[in-house]
């Protein structure tokens, strides 16, 4: 009977160890190089969700929506246009300068991978 729960508990412990190991992984995976740092900075994952939910954005309605400045803005959003999150369009309405920004493919793949990795992390927490 003693070495039947021994053997019970030495098999328990090898269970929570895998367990262990795996929320491990999980977390390490979340915060490891797979982050993508670039989103995880406030407001330019502010800009990407934004830009998630809304088809197309204006420079004004994001600025607004957002509540960045002019500057905050243009510099979140030409880091996010050069990695080739979101594409930007120029244009004009009438005499009116209008800037237009959507989210590319790549920017909704990033986010879905991002959002992910947050999620595996606050479930590897959440468990503890």
């Amino acid at each position: 009977m003693a070495a039947r729960k021994q053997q019970t508990s030495k098999s328990d412990s090898a269970e929570l160890q895998t367990e262990h190991q795996k929320e491990l992984s999980l977390v390490s995976n979340a915060k490891g190089t797979d982050l993508d740092n670039l989103i995880h900075e406030k407001k330019r994952l502010a800009i990407v969700s934004a830009l998630a939910v809304h088809r197309k954005l204006s420079f004004n309605d994001l600025k607004s929506l957002l509540g960045l400045s002019d500057g905050n803005l243009s510099t979140h959003a030409r880091k996010l246009e050069e990695a080739g999150y979101v594409s930007c369009n120029k244009g004009f309405d009438g005499r009116i300068p209008k800037t237009d920004y959507q989210l590319t493919a790549k920017g909704r793949k990033a986010l879905q991978k991002y959002l992910t990795h947050m999620e595996a992390l606050i479930s590897a927490v959440k468990q503890r």
